[in-house]
């Protein structure tokens, strides 16, 4: 069987996997969830740094964890950085789940509202964005509670840092044809942040991607309906060799 590598979405650490890393441990070996620099308490990076060192992160717990290849399946923020990876270190890449994600750069205006976003965050903490939090859950979703202490636990530098970090990330849309490996492509069903379309474009320009849209879910489909997300994971994880 294939290693496994989770990577979390913002504003948010490894503990979003909480549920993959115990339902498919009879299907990945090793499986490894860590959190970005600064996120999960982890040190914060002294420099700002950027999604390509998020990647190089990932890469050395990989190393630490005597991991050559595995299969990346990144959510959101952790889709940006699996792109990341596959640009930087293909070679460790066994396959490519993108998980509410889109391979398109952000809008100026999106940008300079995530960096807006980052100065707040530094100036009141975290609860700056709970004040008004990005779309993560669809309308009427239980998980909201433990989302909020989730996010709550994560150092205000880090979220700043991560929030400027997606503001310069690249447009990874000429990358989606490179890529060679057995990719899923995840989507929630009410994602706003997200929305089928990216998804739709994504699994049209890699070649022989599959598509899944999971139903009663939002931008964090793992969270919303972890049943039938570990069943588009399994039939991911069968293709990767």
């Amino acid at each position: 069987m294939p290693a496994l590598v989770l990577l979390h979405a913002f504003p948010l650490d490894r503990g979003m996997w909480d549920h993959e890393t115990r339902a498919l441990a009879d299907a990945a070996s090793p499986l490894i969830a860590p959190s970005f620099p600064g996120f999960g308490r982890s040190e914060v990076p002294r420099l700002q740094p950027t999604l390509d060192d998020y990647a190089d992160a990932v890469v050395q717990v990989m190393d630490a964890a005597g991991v050559r290849r595995a299969a990346v399946a990144g959510c959101s923020m952790g889709g940006y950085v699996a792109f990341a990876l596959w640009r930087r270190h293909r070679d460790r890449v066994a396959g490519l789940s993108l998980v509410d994600t889109r391979a398109e750069a952000d809008t100026a205006e999106a940008a300079a509202n995530r960096v807006r976003l980052a100065e707040q965050v530094r100036a009141r903490g975290v609860e700056a964005l709970l004040e008004a939090p990005p779309k993560l859950l669809r309308d009427g979703s239980p998980r909201w509670p433990e989302l909020r202490a989730l996010i709550r636990r994560q150092p205000a530098e880090a979220v700043a840092q991560a929030s400027i970090a997606l503001s310069l990330r690249p447009d990874s849309t000429a990358d989606l044809a490179t890529i060679d490996v057995p990719t899923a492509v995840v989507v929630g069903e009410h994602d706003e942040i997200t929305p089928r379309p990216f998804a739709e474009r994504m699994a049209d320009a890699v070649p022989g991607a599959s598509l899944s849209v999971i139903p009663d879910a939002g931008h964090l489909s793992n969270l919303e309906a972890p049943e039938a997300f570990e069943r588009a994971m399994r039939a991911w994880l069968r293709r990767v060799p």
